[in-house]
């Protein structure tokens, strides 16, 4: 058979995941949509709760910050815990996590309630990326590792989209019946629970997981993998994956925390912009996954797509005519919030399978509470007095040149085999 035949009936590359594959990728992907969902919500309510709670636009920012700053505690808890006991309770125990204190926060009576439930939906939020991408990526066969990877990151955006269309969609209904109606949209927040009985009863434990406990019945050791990560052998990886983090996540933050802010300020309804900020970052993330896997590697494609992202600024920040700034929109999205496809794959393959999770879950969380001053830093720098679009671009130039910076001081993972080191 010559090779193009052969390339003309190899199946496409769906079809090479099976049933088993597909429910652990789903539940890591859905727990992490959801998750967007009730995280990004918060974003356009932050007006309605100023006025409630009677605060300024630092401390309504602060509400982002506290979450950011509690995914490591849940990053960490969940990390280490998947390591011992499996990644699939502990994403169900972070699901439900999260749904319970994101619905809470509609009862808050205070802005110290709201700050504290916001807090602890944080910790949810962060056991659910720990926990669920490596229960994905360790079902999948590793040559699809790089788009898997895209196709996870791209859920965060997914669920933005879905909570900018309950927001026009729902927001105007409920303003009619509540005079508060941002604590109905915090209620949302609940449904996620719902995915825990699916998982429970349909979704398999990781298969590398599985064989890793296998081989070490032997001698019945537990090892903690937290104390792991700082060993001689790895705690240069876990420091360096902790700053790439830090930067990619206060770039996140810069870009899109005060997002809707900016369009209201400019005049502009805010959902035609989320959804081509959003549905550019959910193709660009499966756009970066798959070019990770090409001669550009995780580093080129992850610098690549933040240089061309960062350089949309002019007409993502800034008042121009509205075709211009949907184009900003999108390519923005794609570009320098799409280069996270990367970053399941990326950060797997840094760390070993005993702290795969553990590893992976401390560097991303980390790294999100070091960005959590993103949010209340460019509030901040607004109550002094600076423009919110000038605010947030020198936030997003600073942290866009130090993402690319970061990749390049640590190795290329493309080809890595996700095995014990």
């Amino acid at each position: 058979m010559s090779a193009r035949t052969a390339a003309t009936a190899a199946p496409p590359w769906y079809r090479e995941v099976t049933r088993e594959q597909w429910r652990a990728f789903l539940a890591a992907y859905l727990g992490w949509t959801l998750d967007g969902f009730d995280f990004t919500i918060l974003t356009f309510l932050l007006v309605e709760i100023q006025q409630t709670f009677t605060v300024n636009a630092a401390l309504a920012g602060a509400l982002g910050t506290a979450t950011l700053l509690f995914r490591v505690v849940g990053g960490i808890g969940a990390g280490t815990a998947a390591d011992r006991w499996g990644r699939k309770r502990p994403l169900m125990f972070s699901i439900l996590w999260y749904s319970v204190f994101a619905g809470l926060g509609g009862f808050s009576t205070s802005y110290a309630m709201l700050f504290a439930c916001r807090a602890l939906f944080g910790i949810g939020m962060g056991g659910v990326w720990a926990a669920g991408m490596p229960l994905a990526l360790e079902h999948w066969p590793s040559r699809l590792r790089g788009l898997a990877s895209g196709l996870l990151q791209g859920g965060y955006p997914m669920g933005f989209i879905l909570s900018s269309l309950v927001y026009q969609l729902g927001y105007p209904f409920v303003r009619t019946q509540t005079d508060e109606p941002w604590r109905v949209m915090l209620f949302l927040g609940v449904l996620p629970a719902l995915l825990v009985f699916w998982i429970g009863r349909r979704v398999k434990e990781s298969p590398v997981w599985l064989a890793r406990q296998q081989a070490r019945t032997g001698d019945g050791s537990r090892e903690f993998s937290l104390a792991r990560l700082f060993d001689a052998g790895l705690w240069r990886t876990t420091l360096h994956t902790s700053l790439v983090m830090t930067a990619f996540l206060f770039l996140y933050q810069a870009i899109s925390f005060w997002y809707p802010t900016l369009l209201r300020g400019m005049g502009r309804q805010p959902l035609p912009y989320l959804i081509a900020f959003n549905a550019g970052a959910v193709a660009g993330n499966v756009i970066c996954g798959r070019l990770s896997e090409s001669w550009l590697g995780r580093r080129g494609a992850a610098s690549l797509a933040t240089f061309v992202g960062v350089s949309a600024l002019p007409i993502f920040a800034f008042p121009v005519a509205t075709p211009w700034l949907l184009v900003g929109a999108a390519v923005m999205g794609a570009f320098a919030t799409g280069n996270f496809g990367i970053m399941p794959g990326y950060l797997s393959e840094r760390f070993p399978t005993a702290v795969r999770a553990g590893g992976a879950g401390f560097a991303y969380h980390v790294g999100a509470a070091l960005a959590s001053v993103a949010p209340s830093l460019v509030g901040a720098l607004v109550d002094r007095g600076l423009p919110l679009e000038r605010a947030m671009s020198y936030c997003i130039l600073v942290s866009g040149a130090a993402v690319i910076v970061a990749m390049w001081l640590g190795p290329e993972t493309r080809g890595r085999t996700l095995v014990d080191a």
